[in-house]
């Protein structure tokens, strides 16, 4: 047990800090001519393309698990990819990106209700306490100073963005009684992204958001690179990468813990932004950094895994950075 939660931790470091990739690969491209939306359907359906063959290979020809899998997986592409992104690009239209990202994250509040109004994991009093401390420290880190553009549309979109966040880690943690009975983490994953892919382009035929793509030359860490290069790196590593270690970590880790382990995405975001995109952070960021942290070691330590139903069964499934993430 305390070897998978170890193993589990690191899984879901590495997805937070994979995921904290996409806001400089998607800001460069933004900057380049390209749409959010552009940027969004490209993202997840070459992260489509790139599971399709690893996603049949991890089911060895298991299709009973698909069949009993599929309305999960679909949950999981509508609700913990497609919708996140989509909502999310429609609140920063209204809102500051900072409000936007703050409202989206509260999310993990939603997983810690779900948690406890349908499982019956009331939070202790460590957890409680964690939470606040690092919702606190995402305030300080996203740097909420100076005006702010806020309005209700865009509040609402944002937490539509929240609740597609909370079953992104809701459904990522869902397994049934045996694990072997359970799609593996990159099956999931892979038919997530293709019904996320199938969607947003619906979404872009239909005109929702505006598509557009560019071919021009983007800035990274100083220097001018190709286009596919922050395009191949938001599909594999951002995505790819983030995608399949979140699902992994979560179902080791349960929702409610992996939740305020994504934190750190934000943190891991701006390090990027610093290396990448030359944007030093300020000292209360660091701060708001360090808050965090210590929230999400209290949670941590505030969980109680023998409290947690040994079983979450499918019938109970229900799903960001500064940038392009689950955007």
């Amino acid at each position: 047990m305390a070897r998978s939660g170890a193993v589990g931790l690191g899984l879901a470091v590495l997805s937070a800090a994979t995921f904290g990739t996409a806001g400089p690969f998607g800001d460069s491209l933004l900057a380049a001519g390209w749409s959010p939306a552009g940027a969004a359907t490209v993202r997840i359906g070459l992260a489509a393309l790139v599971l399709a063959v690893p996603a049949v290979r991890a089911l060895r020809g298991r299709w009973a698990l698909l069949r009993r899998g599929w309305a999960a997986a679909v949950g999981y592409g509508i609700g913990a990819v497609a919708v996140p992104q989509l909502f999310f690009f429609n609140a920063v239209e209204h809102l500051s990106v900072g409000v936007a990202l703050l409202l989206e994250y509260c999310g993990t509040l939603l997983v810690v209700l779900w948690m406890w109004l349908v499982h019956g994991q009331r939070p202790t009093r460590l957890t409680t306490v964690g939470g606040v401390l690092a919702i606190g420290g995402l305030v300080l880190v996203l740097d909420l100073t100076g005006s702010q553009r806020v309005d209700l549309v865009g509040v609402l979109w944002a937490l539509g963005a929240a609740a597609g966040l909370a079953s992104y880690f809701v459904l990522s943690s869902s397994t049934t009684a045996a694990a072997e009975d359970s799609l593996p983490p990159i099956a999931m994953a892979g038919v997530g992204m293709v019904v996320a892919a199938l969607g947003l382009l619906v979404v872009d035929l239909v005109g929702v958001l505006p598509f557009r793509t560019a071919t021009a030359d983007v800035r990274l860490a100083g220097t001018l690179l190709p286009w596919l290069v922050p395009v191949v790196g938001v599909a594999l590593v951002a995505t790819v990468t983030a995608y399949v270690t979140g699902i992994a970590a979560a179902r080791r880790l349960g929702a409610r813990v992996a939740s305020f382990v994504g934190l750190a995405e934000v943190l891991f975001a701006i390090v990027f932004a610093w290396v990448l995109l030359d944007q030093r952070p300020s000292a209360w960021q660091g701060v708001g950094a360090i808050v965090v942290l210590a929230g999400i070691a209290l949670v941590r330590l505030g969980d109680n895994p023998r409290s947690a139903p040994a079983v979450v069964t499918e019938s109970a499934q229900i799903a960001t950075t500064a940038g392009v993430r689950r955007r």
